[in-house]
């Protein structure tokens, strides 16, 4: 969902470039912008179309591009400002019914020394395939052309096999991008996802969270070994449940034995009778609270979203700040990522342009769910973001930029979780490769979304999206084998990425 504001014409400054027969340029400057700010450095069109570049205000270095239906190379520079603002915006270009996000995942701009910020963008004309990048002067395709066709097919794929949609990035150690989008980001309109479009990533959310409790680790804020008691005392505590007893540890590896949430909080497992309620964390843990603990602590393992509605709570205790505040001054903002949040308390749409999410009502048939208060799953998995940034944000986990080696080592410990040889270890997930090594990540699953995704041994990272979840789509007759083959397509499309094939 988009709210960029058209230009008016009367305050337009335009320049036609021949770049190719039957091919021009028109870049526009909006009223709240000088029109003198505005200068057009670089465009090349590719066959014939016309581009229309829109610039709009915010830290007067944010562009906006649309194209018809070729797009070569672009460069554009604002000379009033040297500071690329942090402020949420928009950077699409759109080819057909396409609509490509091109501000998630790009390299910082190049600074010219008269201060100006210059982006340098690459499209790709393969049907909703593009890649990002910035190299010297000039762009530079990456990652290779036969890995984005390769992603590209094993998305298709996706949509074969039932899934509305399926978006994806894959993005080597240098931040260089390449994505697709197939499918239908409406099945009501037939209109095509958006590329590097927004999603509720679900359960990707608890690295987040992981990432700021190991960093008030290494402040020495918080013991990893320290029982929750010490931070939460009184709070954490029911049937066979003595937050004494829990470390900081357990809660983070799903080894603490707390009881999960689920049925208990709303009566019904019914996403459509609970989509719009809203609910406090504590309203989450009481309801858990209800239910006797699961096992003694660090017995054994099971996945259990309590788990991370307490590490929220823990993180708000320590810092006295709330948890999405500090999720995005401590990582969001330090990245550069400007499609990646926590929803605001009560928010239940998403705010940027999105391919809706669907899941499968009473009556057996896909339901758009996409608008929902996902407070519910609060710190175990109620943010947004895209595929590109969620590769940067994990390849910033393992590579040093949120911690230090000895906390990126620290979360890799990990207990074994019987799934062909996965390990789980603080906040993140190890997962076997098919040309060896592991992939580091996590992934999601959210009413209407399904992710997959990590970073592989070489810096690759990919991140795999699909509208629906697994069990949505599957042969309801047979469901748990026909969601367990769904999945698999997506698990094997993330395999393939980070093996190069």
């Amino acid at each position: 969902m988009s709210s960029e504001a058209e230009p008016d014409a009367s305050a337009s400054r335009v320049c036609l470039t021949r770049c190719m027969p039957d091919s021009a340029v028109r870049v526009q400057s909006p009223p709240r912008l000088p029109r003198a700010a505005v200068a057009l450095c670089l465009v090349t069109i590719s066959r014939s179309g016309l581009c229309r570049v829109k610039a709009f205000q915010v830290g007067l270095s944010i562009w906006t591009v649309e194209a018809v239906p070729w797009v070569g190379v672009v460069g554009l520079r604002s000379h009033d400002t040297g500071v690329m603002s942090n402020t949420r915006s928009s950077s699409r270009v759109r080819s057909g019914s396409q609509s490509y996000d091109l501000s998630a995942g790009l390299p910082k701009p190049r600074s010219s020394r008269h201060g100006s910020v210059v982006w340098r963008v690459l499209a790709v004309p393969v049907a909703a395939v593009i890649a990002l990048g910035v190299a010297g002067g000039a762009a530079s395709a990456a990652p290779s052309k036969g890995e984005a066709e390769s992603l590209k097919s094993r998305a298709q794929g996706l949509v074969e096999a039932g899934y509305p949609a399926a978006l994806a990035a894959v993005s080597d150690s240098k931040g260089e991008s390449a994505g697709v989008a197939v499918g239908k980001g409406s099945l009501e309109t037939g209109q095509a996802p958006p590329m590097d479009g927004e999603v509720r990533i679900g359960s990707n959310t608890k690295t987040f969270g992981a990432v700021v409790v190991m960093q008030l680790v290494q402040e020495g804020k918080v013991g990893l070994d320290e029982p929750i008691e010490t931070y939460l005392p009184g709070l954490i505590k029911g049937e066979g449940v003595d937050g004494s007893k829990i470390t900081v540890r357990q809660l983070l590896q799903h080894t603490s034995g707390l009881p999960d949430f689920e049925e208990t909080l709303f009566g019904t497992t019914d996403v459509f009778q609970y989509r719009y309620h809203y609910v406090t964390p504590r309203d989450v843990l009481d309801s858990a609270l209800s239910k006797p603990a699961q096992f003694e602590p660090g017995t054994q393992w099971k996945y259990t979203n309590t788990n991370y509605i307490v590490l929220g709570m823990l993180i708000e205790r320590v810092s006295q700040r709330p948890v999405g505040e500090q999720i995005d001054q401590r990582i969001v903002k330090k990245l550069g990522l400007s499609h990646t949040y926590f929803p605001a308390p009560g928010e239940e749409k998403i705010r940027g342009t999105h391919p809706q999410g669907y899941h499968l009502n009473g009556e057996g048939k896909l339901e758009d769910i996409t608008e929902m208060d996902p407070t519910w799953g609060w710190a175990a998995g109620a943010m947004v973001s895209t595929p590109s940034e969620l590769n940067t944000f994990f390849q910033a986990v393992f590579d040093g930029r949120l911690l230090t080696q000895a906390s990126i080592q620290e979360m890799k410990k990990g207990v074994d979780i019987g799934s062909g040889g996965r390990v789980y270890g603080l906040g993140i997930v190890g997962t076997p490769l098919s040309c060896g090594g592991t992939a580091w990540g996590h992934g999601g699953d959210i009413a209407g979304y399904h992710m997959r995704g990590g970073v592989g041994p070489d810096g690759t990272a990919v991140t795999v999206a699909v509208t629906a979840l697994p069990t949505a789509i599957a042969d309801q007759s047979n469901l748990e084998n026909s969601a367990k083959e769904k999945a698999g397509k997506i698990a094997e499309a993330v395999d393939i990425s980070l093996c190069h094939k």
